[in-house]
């Protein structure tokens, strides 16, 4: 399973996007191993088009939802002063969901550099998809909290 942040969710769904986080995306939508997660559905349907919501809310509504937990905001609290001690300034959401990843010991696909950053400092293990965009089932998981 890859959790889908919200930067490849818009860069898929932009006209002009990127055509390998297109592929991407749908080879981990065709192959069962996209999930979901609160601070993503906010993000991308928060600032999708009108005409992209119904699309956009049906896949979510078919892909695993990993629910935040107590035990994750109370961990991300401690990431986010742990990766600001070491000078990495990261968006609380994106925080959330490496931390929620972790706990899970899946990877995140993300295009966001600062993604990169935490990886290093949190042990978090990040997605790269195959040769074309395909879905590759190998280096699953991180680092578990």
């Amino acid at each position: 399973m890859v959790l889908v942040d919200s930067s490849i969710w818009i860069e898929a769904s932009r006209r002009d996007g990127d055509l390998g986080a297109k592929v991407a995306l749908e080879a981990l939508l065709e192959e069962y191993e996209a999930a979901t997660t609160s601070p993503v559905l906010l993000e991308v349907l928060g600032g999708a088009r009108k005409e992209e919501r119904k699309r956009m809310s049906e896949y979510f509504s078919i892909i695993p939802h990993i629910q935040a937990e107590a035990k994750d905001w109370d961990k991300a609290v401690s990431f986010a002063s742990f990766l600001r001690d070491k000078g990495i300034s990261a968006p609380w959401n994106d925080i959330l969901i490496a931390t929620i990843a972790l706990r899970r010991n899946i990877r995140v696909f993300a295009r966001d550099k600062h993604f990169d950053a935490m990886a290093n400092m949190m042990g978090l293990t990040l997605y790269r998809p195959g040769l074309g965009g395909t879905y590759s089932p190998e280096n699953c998981g991180g680092e578990g909290i």
